[in-house]
């Protein structure tokens, strides 16, 4: 049996393993899916040397960007982006061979792309992240201009102090890569001045639980349009089984 699997921490709020075991089930595929939950990425060999049939993993929270440094080979959109969510396996002799990919920038592209209108032209992205690298990268590719925003000072972000009026009229796409207001937490949202919110804003969230977080909730309210991240991680999902099938 070939086994997959999902490298992060905490995995309590995994879509991916009841995902691809059901896709497993329903096309009669001898394959399973599993977590790999560990608190540190320095275990992340010990999961490669005692799972001799793994044959693909997804990586997420918080080691997009860590695990790069375990892998033998990372696609060019991946290096470009600085964060992998995919990694197929090869073995030759018993020897495995890992390269990284990211299958994040297509399921975000594919997802927001339709919602574009012609006066989005400019992007905040909310967290400085893995998730928000691929974003970026993304929204660039979009022909929107971007601006990452984070609650420190650092590498020309913007923080959420910075964030006033002229801007948000200004930048009319908001994606949220942070996990604020992910389940359990569901009542906290990012700190962003929501008054100026309007019916031209297009507002995104990665977080799929639950499934209008307060941050979406909030723009609503403001007239904006609204998205949260289920469609684009099932096409990431998809895009994943291609790679690992390649």
């Amino acid at each position: 049996m070939k086994k997959y699997g999902l490298v992060g921490y905490p995995l309590n709020h995994s879509f991916s393993k009841d995902f691809f075991n059901e896709k497993f089930s329903n096309e009669h595929i001898d394959a399973e899916y599993v977590n790999f939950e560990i608190p540190s990425i320095t275990l992340f060999q010990d999961i490669i040397t005692e799972t001799p049939d793994l044959q693909g993993l997804n990586v997420t929270i918080p080691y997009k960007e860590k695990v790069i440094s375990y892998l033998d080979e990372v696609s060019e959109d991946a290096r470009k982006i600085g964060a992998v969510n995919v990694i197929s396996i090869k073995r030759k002799n018993g020897i495995p061979y890992l390269v990284g990919h990211n299958s994040d920038v297509t399921g975000f592209t594919q997802s927001i792309e339709p919602l574009l209108e012609t006066h989005h032209k400019k992007a905040l992205v909310l967290g400085t992240g893995g998730a928000s690298k691929a974003v970026d990268f993304g929204l660039k590719k979009l022909g929107l201009k971007t601006r990452f925003v984070s609650r420190r000072d650092a590498n020309g972000a913007l923080t959420y102090k910075d964030l006033t009026e002229d801007i948000i009229k200004e930048f009319t796409v908001i994606v949220n890569c942070t996990p604020i207001g992910m389940f359990p937490h569901t009542e906290e949202c990012p700190d962003i001045p929501y008054e100026y919110l309007s019916e031209n804003h297009l507002l995104y969230d990665l977080i799929y639980n639950p499934d209008e977080t307060l941050f979406l909730k909030k723009g609503k309210a403001q007239g904006a349009v609204t998205k949260n991240g289920l469609e684009m991680l099932i096409l990431q999902a998809y895009t994943g089984w291609e790679i690992w099938n390649r």
